[in-house]
């Protein structure tokens, strides 16, 4: 079935700037509340949300297979369910809807009154239930940089790390969307020279630039996906800050990896770009020869996706300050074999589950995806606009990350994930 949303030479009776990350070829999905306290699944086209189950009761999906109240429900996860085909329909249909020369909803006022939002009008929510949530860790010069600051730099990547797609089991109650602040976490750490553990709020909290994809239920327990099936159970895409405490981080991943230094707050933008949105933007991942991954990770053609990323700080009643750049295509396990691998032992992959990308750092300083490789440990501070240093985040301070792709035809967004870090709630 060809996705005609994609279409570059579309144009949208809607008016929309010309930078905007959600043009009509891009058509996210996402689930927001409107003035009068009604949840509604929607899209996203300019600056204007879309009410997806106003227009599934006007009429508009008349010819698609769809239950009554599937964009009636407060998440995307009975949508996603519904399968990649129902996915390409639906988004076609809303890219003819809106089409410059398709007058059926333009001209009918009373219809665009109850279809269509101003976005300063809505309030976005947590587009999918998110049953698990799975982080990996697939840049190689993240893990490098890691590697050199916290074990042997002469050894920096651990043996397993060019063999699998390192990932871990992340907590999904904690996963909130752009807009929301977080809380400094408390926990223990061992400060330098000490033999005993203190008891406090973090000092070290960090960023993590990621991104993630969100899956539809794909498998049954004890069957694996294969890889060159993985990107069909794929729904979309989010931009992901997963906050880390490093010092809370330090002391404890020894043995079993992160916990509470993970755990108390990711924040994911709150649209989820579709893969069919994303296509135009495919490209070829990193050479994996030395060693070459065993026979169920390997994949022929191009995989990788051309996703420009930037991070940005905000101390309170400042101008934020762009502290990194970077790009997804960098990665060197692809979403597939991300996806493959997770159910090569049987796992189970739900609607709604959600695989964080890991931290993604590219080999220029300036493209580091987190403060612990931005300023080596604390060892580089950051200069902000007013003259202040950041070797971590502070509390007050906003961190936002952007993303898009862009070529001569077409530019998709993701918009923004921005949240603010507050002081720690006192302990009881």
């Amino acid at each position: 079935m060809p996705i005609t949303a994609n279409n570059p030479d579309r144009k949208s009776w809607l008016e929309i700037s010309q930078n905007s990350d959600f043009p009509i070829q891009n058509i996210p999905f996402g689930v927001f509340l409107t003035k009068e306290n009604v949840v509604t699944v929607g899209s996203r086209i300019g600056d204007f949300a879309i009410d997806l189950g106003a227009l599934q009761q006007l009429g508009y999906f008349d010819g698609i297979e769809l239950t009554d109240d599937v964009f009636m429900q407060d998440t995307l996860n009975d949508f996603i369910s519904d399968g990649k085909k129902t996915w390409r329909l639906v988004r076609n249909r809303i890219a003819d809807i809106f089409d410059a020369e398709n007058a059926k909803l333009r001209d009918n006022k009373s219809h665009r009154d109850v279809v269509i939002f101003k976005m300063e009008d809505v309030e976005m929510q947590l587009p999918v239930f998110i049953g698990d949530y799975t982080d990996f860790y697939s840049s190689r010069e993240h893990a490098t940089n890691v590697g050199k600051m916290f074990r042997d730099p002469a050894n920096a990547l651990l043996p397993n790390w060019l063999h699998i797609p390192v990932g871990y089991h992340g907590r999904s109650s904690t996963i909130v969307p752009s807009g929301i602040p977080v809380h400094r976490p408390m926990g223990q750490t061992l400060p330098n020279g000490e033999t005993q553990p203190v008891f406090g709020p973090s000092r070290l909290v960090d960023f993590e630039l990621e991104t993630a994809f969100i899956t539809t239920d794909a498998n049954v327990m004890g069957e694996n996906i294969p890889i060159e099936a993985a990107e069909e159970y794929i729904f979309g895409m989010v931009l992901l800050n997963d906050w880390s405490a490093r010092d809370i981080q330090k002391w404890e991943y020894v043995p079993l990896g992160p916990f509470l230094a993970k755990n108390f707050a990711s924040s994911i933008s709150p649209w989820i770009v579709t893969m069919d949105a994303l296509e135009p933007f495919r490209c070829a991942s990193p050479k994996q020869d030395d060693p070459k991954p065993l026979p169920y990770l390997q994949q022929k053609g191009d995989h990788a996706f051309d996703i420009n990323l930037e991070v940005a700080i905000a101390p309170e009643n400042v101008e934020e300050s762009i502290v990194s750049k970077s790009n997804l295509k960098y990665m060197y396990w692809t979403m597939s074999q991300q996806l493959a691998h997770h159910t090569i032992n049987g796992c189970r992959i739900n609607s709604g589950d959600m695989m964080g990308s890991g931290t993604i750092s590219g080999a220029t300083e300036d493209s580091f995806g987190s403060m612990l490789e931005l300023t080596w440990g604390g060892q580089k501070p950051i200069t902000m606009k007013d003259g202040s240093e950041r070797k971590f985040i502070n509390d007050g301070d906003t961190v936002i990350i952007r993303g898009f792709c862009q070529n001569k035809d077409i530019r998709i967004g993701f918009g923004e994930v921005s949240s603010k870090l507050l002081p720690p709630i006192p302990t009881k």
